[in-house]
């Protein structure tokens, strides 16, 4: 895929060339995701059994403590079928990393290799990585109920927003800037814009 974004201040556009995504629907690539869109498919699903039980978590009353009052959501699957070996990454550390962290690993190398990049050429490089990141639920989940004996040298790195972009930089060995931004809901955009600036 491929779409120019004009810039007004006299350089060369910017084209996009490589993608890598999940979304809700089981879009695992640029296929599968536009035939979601295209075919006006709602993703929204009720809540898994895996994610966690309904029946103990949701109240149909807005605002009982500890309970949500939606049975629905957008859920991607397959967030613990990462391959931690690939990344070289050893089982043990992957259990702390927030799947948000193992989704970008993914993607990231399916958008390179999408945009037809070697990845070992881009070893060493300054090629910046910009992410756009928010929330901290894998970490909060694992410290509750807090327990010092679940603690371990992999739990900050592994739960941290900041290392979201830097395992990306780590693991690909990218030398350019790594910068994780978490403005909320613009989060992605923001990234976009400060990777654009950063060329």
């Amino acid at each position: 895929m491929s779409n120019k974004l004009p810039l007004n201040d006299g350089r060369e556009p910017i084209a996009i060339i490589g993608l890598g995504c999940r979304f809700p629907g089981d879009a695992i690539d640029a296929a599968s995701f536009w035939k979601l869109m295209s075919s006006g498919v709602d993703a929204i699903t009720e809540i898994p059994e895996d994610r966690w039980s309904i029946e103990q978590n949701y109240h149909s009353v807005p605002g009982i403590p500890g309970k949500t009052y939606s049975r629905w959501g957008g859920f991607i699957k397959g967030t613990d079928h990462f391959e931690p070996e690939c990344f070289g990454i050893s089982p043990r550390e992957a259990s702390y990393i927030d799947p948000q962290q193992r989704l970008l690993l993914e993607v990231a190398w399916e958008a390179l290799e999408d945009g037809g990049q070697v990845i070992e050429q881009l070893a060493g490089t300054n090629t910046g990585v910009f992410v756009g990141v928010s929330t901290t639920d894998y970490a909060q989940i694992q410290s509750s109920p807090y327990d010092c004996r679940s603690i371990s040298a992999h739990t900050a790195t592994g739960g941290v927003m900041s290392i979201a972009a830097n395992r990306i930089s780590y693991c690909l060995n990218l030398r350019g800037p790594s910068v994780a931004i978490d403005t909320a809901c613009s989060s992605a955009l923001v990234a976009t814009h400060l990777a654009c600036q950063s060329i």
